[in-house]
């Protein structure tokens, strides 16, 4: 994103920012597909198929060749692994997400993060403009809590994916791997005191 990545919101770019593993949580609504051919669309995709409110858990793994998001439902899981697009183009990202690869363009807009579908590919076959859904992928900041609003409709097809909610990310995120070495450490410390 260049320079328009230091005008983020700050809980989205303490989120942008994070690497190694972390696990961070909040809720969520979650609507279900609108019609059985939507619901077939988001089984292919791994997405949510029925409706629910609750918690939301986000594992992130974060390296420096990509990123693998999980998102745990309150009835579903749903994973799927984010790269830098490797075209001349700056600011985009590809989303392979269950049969699909997705292509976004980064934007910011008065804090938010806005990602924009320029390009889908199902089961390796590029999507025709046509048919190409009509996506919204927003990221908010207020607080310390990252807002987001994902929904996904096709053409004919009718509402496929829907959920809306927030994630607390904490003012300082550690990477799990190191809080849980510290931790074993600090064990391994008090122990050595008390003999």
């Amino acid at each position: 994103m260049g320079p328009t990545f230091q005008r983020l919101a700050p809980a989205l770019a303490r989120f942008h920012s994070l690497s190694g593993l972390h696990r961070l949580e909040g809720q969520v609504q979650v609507d279900a597909p609108a019609t059985w051919s939507a619901r077939l669309l988001a089984l292919a995709l791994g997405a949510p198929q029925r409706a629910a409110q609750g918690t939301i858990t986000f594992e992130l793994d974060a390296r420096p060749a990509a990123e693998r998001w999980t998102r745990r439902f309150p009835t579903q899981t749903m994973q799927s692994t984010l790269r830098e697009a490797s075209t001349p183009v700056a600011g985009q990202v590809v989303e392979h997400l269950g049969a699909a690869r997705l292509t976004f363009a980064l934007h910011e807009a008065e804090g938010r993060l806005v990602m924009q579908l320029q390009q889908l590919h199902f089961c390796g076959v590029a999507c025709p403009a046509w048919l190409r859904p009509q996506v919204v992928a927003e990221e908010t900041g207020v607080g310390e809590t990252l807002h987001f609003k994902v929904q996904a409709t096709v053409p004919g097809v009718g509402r496929v994916v829907s959920y809306q909610g927030h994630l607390l990310v904490p003012l300082v995120a550690q990477d799990a791997t190191a809080t849980a070495t510290a931790t074993a450490t600090a064990i391994a410390a008090a122990g050595g005191a008390q003999s």
